[in-house]
Formats: structure tokens, C-alpha cells, sequence
């Protein structure tokens, strides 16, 4: 029998609506941590049904470093302004920010990593490589461009905030729990004496190629 305390100790800690808490609960038989992967799994699920869906509306998470010589600023895009208004998408973008200050990405997908950079990480990924069996060679190169990833791209890196999840998790999380396609879509980091730190993702055009 799923308890209240489950339902409230679920909810704290992934911030899902009480419906969606219960239903993970019993599909995983009262275990958290499965409990957990369900919902996550089915905010990817969400997240990629609404994929072909506008997200017009946004809001800037920001974060400014208590020395003042750091600011980010993040943009989200979500379907309605109503959304974007929300406690949740305000926190949201606002984590946002303070991982980018904190975990320092270069990229907000591995779409968005520009051709010159992803070649030559492919290179590096392949040098020493050539006696090995093409099936364990694929492993190890895979291997090393998945290390390269999780050191550069946002989605890919774990929360700086909940390191439990990755922020790809957080964002599947917030489709599930706003119920509209929403995508991070440009950062910029400041930092006195040194250049801009900027990303913009990647159209659905550019990732299709």
C-alpha cells in the first residue's frame, strides 16, 4: 500500500504533481528509486511527443556571483506565456543558470558542438586505435566522445544542483510536469578578463543534417 509519507517524500524530491508521484509508486510496487526512472521515462516520452510543437514563449534564468565579476544568463522557451510565468519555469531557468556559473559547459546539445570541434575530438578519439577489432574500436571511440560530451554539454552533465540526475533529466522532468515542449535555447557567460562564453542550440534543420 503506498503511504502518504512516500507520496510527499517522492514529490520533494522530483517536484512531479501528486497524480503523477502516485501512479510511479504503484507501477514500481513503493520503490523509490524505481518510482523515480518511471517518471523520468515518461518525461522523455512527453518530451518527445510534443518535439514538433513551437515553443514561442520564454523567460532569462540569471545568476550574478556574490564577487560580481561573473553573470549567466539562460534563455528557456516554453509553448505559453502562462507556463513561462510559472514557479516551476522560473526555478528552473534560475538552476539553469547557476550550473552554467558553476560547471562551465561550452554547449547546450551535442547538435549545437560545431563541425570543426566534433572532427577533431573524433580524431583524437581514433589515434592508436587502427590494430583494434572495428566492434571494440567502436566502444572505445564512443567511449571517449561520451567522456568528451558529459565535460561540455549542458544536457549532458549532471545536475550541479541534483547530482543525482543529468540537467537532460531536470528538463524531461519539467516537460512532464508543465505538459509543453520546452527547450533551452541560448546561454551566455561574463566573466572579467575573459571572452564571452555563448551557445545557441541547434535549429531542427541543423540537426537533421
Amino acid at each position: 500500500m503506498i503511504t502518504i509519507e512516500q507520496i510527499k517524500e517522492l514529490r520533494n524530491s522530483t517536484g512531479a504533481g501528486v497524480n503523477a508521484v502516485r501512479e510511479a509508486l504503484e507501477a514500481s510496487n513503493g520503490d523509490t528509486n524505481e518510482a523515480i526512472k518511471y517518471l523520468r521515462e515518461k518525461g522523455l516520452a512527453k518530451a518527445s511527443k510534443r518535439k514538433g510543437k513551437v515553443a514561442e514563449h520564454g523567460i532569462l534564468g540569471t545568476y550574478i556571483h556574490s564577487n560580481k565579476k561573473i553573470v549567466v544568463v539562460v534563455e528557456v522557451a516554453c509553448e505559453t506565456d502562462f507556463a513561462a510565468k510559472s514557479e516551476s519555469m522560473i526555478q528552473f531557468a534560475n538552476d539553469l543558470a547557476i550550473h552554467i556559473t558553476a560547471v562551465g559547459p561550452k554547449y547546450i546539445s551535442v547538435e549545437s558542438i560545431d563541425k570543426d570541434t566534433l572532427a577533431t575530438e573524433l580524431k583524437a578519439a581514433e589515434e592508436g586505435l587502427d590494430s583494434k577489432p572495428a566492434d571494440i574500436r567502436k566502444t572505445i571511440i564512443d567511449g571517449k566522445l561520451e567522456k568528451f560530451y558529459k565535460e561540455v554539454v549542458l544536457l549532458k552533465q549532471q545536475l550541479f544542483t541534483d547530482e543525482s540526475k543529468t540537467v537532460e533529466d531536470y528538463l524531461n522532468e519539467m516537460v512532464a510536469k508543465i505538459g509543453e515542449k520546452i527547450e533551452i535555447t541560448q546561454f551566455y557567460k561574463f566573466q572579467v578578463g575573459e571572452s564571452v562564453v555563448y551557445n545557441v542550440a541547434a535549429t531542427d534543420e541543423e540537426s537533421a543534417e
